[in-house]
């Protein structure tokens, strides 16, 4: 029999974390509850789980800081629980590698369902098709393993997130094609309806930053303005 996947749940308020792990446990999970985030670091590196559950409010410093820190050293799916309801928060939460957002006061059955969706997605391994059937050959500057999830830049492996790794290899499957928002939505995420409008636009922020750590001087992705993004064709 395979051990239930285990969740661990990064929050403060003892009523929340009670309701989540009743919940999670209810609907098969093996959820662990740590009240900071320093002793959350600390079980991640003592233990594997499958997701983190990560209050923004923390008393020993912010889930975004503390997603900083998980994300240099995992790629572990991390769900953001927050007060704050604003959408710069919301936006940088995603550039942080964060994989969902909710905002309370929430449902704890919302919770799990969007537990199970990301999971699913995961232990799936396996992206939407493209809008468009690509080409056979990427971007020359560009190798893509697609078995592995690794897209290579200047024969450097780029460290990608799933939607990151998903994004870039649409637009180095088709160069030169200019592809909308809402078409990078529909490819890269499995509820683009439930997506923001800023998350193309906050994950190829952090698709180029990449880019640039293995060359400067390159920006590969070109924007179009009321229109979309694409990658720019080898001179």
């Amino acid at each position: 029999m395979s051990a239930l996947p285990a969740v661990l749940i990064i929050e403060d308020e003892p009523a929340i974390a009670d309701t989540l792990l009743y919940a999670l446990r209810t609907e098969g999970f093996a959820p662990e509850w740590c009240a900071t985030g320093g002793a959350g670091l600390a079980a991640l590196g003592n233990k594997s789980f499958a997701l983190v559950v990560l209050d923004v409010g923390l008393p020993d410093g912010t889930g975004f800081e503390f997603c900083r820190r998980i994300r240099a050293r995992s790629a572990v799916p991390v769900i953001f629980l927050t007060a704050r309801n604003t959408e710069i928060d919301r936006v940088l939460g995603l550039e942080l590698g964060g994989d969902d957002y909710l905002v309370k006061p929430f449902s704890p059955r919302e919770l799990t369902a969007r537990v199970k969706a990301i999971l699913r997605r995961t232990q799936n391994g396996a992206a939407p098709a493209a809008p468009t059937k690509p080409s056979e050959e990427p971007a020359a500057e560009f190798a893509i393993d697609a078995e592995r999830c690794v897209i290579r830049f200047r024969g450097v492996a780029l460290e990608l997130t799933r939607y990151e790794f998903r994004l870039l290899k649409v637009l180095a499957e088709r160069p030169g094609r200019v592809f909308s928002r809402d078409q990078l939505m529909e490819a890269v995420w499995e509820d683009p309806g439930a997506s923001l409008d800023r998350t193309v636009d906050a994950h190829v922020k952090t698709v180029r930053a990449k880019l640039r750590a293995i060359a400067p001087g390159a920006d590969p992705i070109q924007t179009h303005r009321g229109l979309g993004y694409s990658l720019r064709e080898a001179s």
